[in-house]
C-alpha cells in the first residue's frame, strides 16, 4: 500500500484554487474565471463544481509572460 506524498509546508499546493490563482497572477477572479471558460488557462481541473488549477502549468505558462500576454486580453 503507498504512503501518501508529504507536502512541504514551505512549497506551493499542486492545485490552487482560484482566488489563490488570481491573486498569484495579479488578476480580478472574474478576469481568470473569463479566461478559464475561453479556454485561455491551462491546468484547470474540476472536481464536482469546484475548479481547481494545477500550480507547475499556470507558472510554466505565465513564465516570461505578462499578465496580458497570459490571459490574453480581449480588445
Amino acid at each position: 500500500m503507498k504512503q501518501p506524498k508529504q507536502v512541504d509546508a514551505g512549497s506551493p499546493p499542486e492545485f490552487l484554487t482560484v482566488d489563490e490563482a488570481a491573486a498569484l497572477l495579479r488578476v480580478n477572479r472574474k478576469t481568470l474565471y473569463e479566461a478559464i471558460r475561453l479556454g485561455q488557462v491551462p491546468g484547470v481541473v474540476r472536481i464536482g463544481k469546484a475548479l481547481r488549477i494545477r500550480h507547475a502549468a499556470l507558472v510554466e505558462s505565465a513564465a516570461g509572460k505578462g499578465r496580458d500576454s497570459a490571459l490574453e486580453s480581449r480588445r
